[in-house]
């Protein structure tokens, strides 16, 4: 009979399964970073398509926040941006993905139109800063509510969220489901937290520049430099906006007519893209890409005027009726109205019939 060990756990074989399961954990581990580090990468490159409507984003949220008392605009800004947050994971992300899964050949012309609204965007600025009016008139604006104001500010980033969702998921659509969501996702939160970032520095800029302005010495100078650039700093935004729609959007219809084999426009550009970057030796990467940026800035001005002076002639002519008409009756109800501010009731039938003139011929 064999001697009975009293320890037999004196030495367990766990040593090695955990050194084995840390080892598995680490390798685990070393995967998920590259992946996080790949899903970082490709995000970037991603937001980086669609910087075009990021800066438009920024450049057009500030405005919703103007009438504002300094101290709302801060909290105005935040709800904005949970809206944001809510429109991209919400609305755009389920319904992005979705159809990249199952109808893939619908994103290009769902793309197309949205560059072909961002063209329109940016020659509807374009024909305004022309033709020396605005959206709304200076002088005109009036002070919302900050639920209206909310709500009209979620509605435009609904729009321009579209746009940067769509964009960059045309540039993921090779990647499998789940990192096509985690990429999206990280846009998502990147690029709201960017813009209304950038959003919240800008609107307290001249806020910044009077507090500094009140101390002495440089720091006083700094701060009224801060509240003088404020102008200057919204104007180029809005140039630079503009630009970068018209490019984005021209891009977007020039790449995607050459997706649906309409390629002689494409190959025009590149033609002379590639005859540009031959011509001028060191030069040629940095000319070749001006040179498809002008092209497609050019073609987003054209198709954008071509939609403007559509919506002019239908959709806009048909608000001006209906506001003319709308100021006419006004003008008339104001006109009846006695000088108690009562208006007066119609003549009875007996008054009627006592006014009319004597001579009218009677009923046979």
């Amino acid at each position: 009979m064999g001697q009975f060990d009293p320890q037999p756990w004196k030495d367990p074989p766990l040593a090695g399964g955990l050194v084995a399961l840390l080892d598995d954990v680490a390798v685990l581990a070393r995967a998920a970073a590259a992946s996080i580090d790949d899903i970082g990468a490709a995000a970037a490159k991603a937001g980086a398509k669609a910087a075009g409507v990021v800066v438009d984003d920024a450049a057009v949220t500030p405005q919703y926040v103007r009438s504002l008392a300094a101290e709302r605009e801060l909290p105005i800004i935040k709800r904005i941006a949970v809206g944001s947050l809510r429109n991209k994971f919400f609305i755009i992300l389920p319904a992005v993905l979705l159809l990249s899964q199952f109808v893939p050949w619908l994103l290009t012309p769902i793309l197309m139109l949205g560059g072909a609204y961002l063209c329109y965007e940016g020659a509807e600025k374009v024909w305004a800063k022309i033709a020396h009016h605005g959206a709304s008139g200076a002088g005109e604006e009036k002070v919302q509510d900050e639920t209206t104001l909310v709500s009209g500010a979620v509605r435009t980033d609904l729009i321009l969220s579209a746009e940067i969702m769509v964009i960059s998921l045309n540039e993921v659509i090779d990647e499998a489901f789940w990192s096509r969501l985690a990429i999206l996702a990280v846009v998502a939160v990147v690029i709201t937290v960017l813009v209304y970032g950038v959003v919240a520095l800008i609107v307290k800029m001249d806020d910044a520049g009077l507090r500094l302005s009140q101390r002495s010495g440089a720091v006083a100078t700094f701060g009224r430099g801060l509240v003088r650039a404020m102008p200057v700093v919204l104007t180029v935004l809005t140039v630079v906006g503009t630009a970068a729609m018209l490019w984005v959007g021209g891009h977007i219809l020039l790449l995607g007519t050459n997706e649906l084999n309409l390629h002689f426009l494409y190959e025009a550009v590149h033609h002379v893209e590639v005859a540009a970057h031959d011509a001028t030796g060191v030069l040629g990467g940095l000319v070749g890409w001006l040179v498809n940026t002008v092209a497609s800035a050019i073609l987003g001005l054209i198709v954008g005027a071509l939609v403007v002076l559509v919506m002019t002639l239908t959709l806009h002519r048909r608000k001006s009726k209906a506001a003319t008409a709308t100021a006419t009756a006004t003008a008339a109800a104001t006109a009846t109205t006695r000088t108690d501010g009562t208006i007066p009731a119609p003549p009875s039938r007996a008054a009627r019939r006592r006014d009319a003139p004597a001579d009218r011929a009677p009923r046979g």
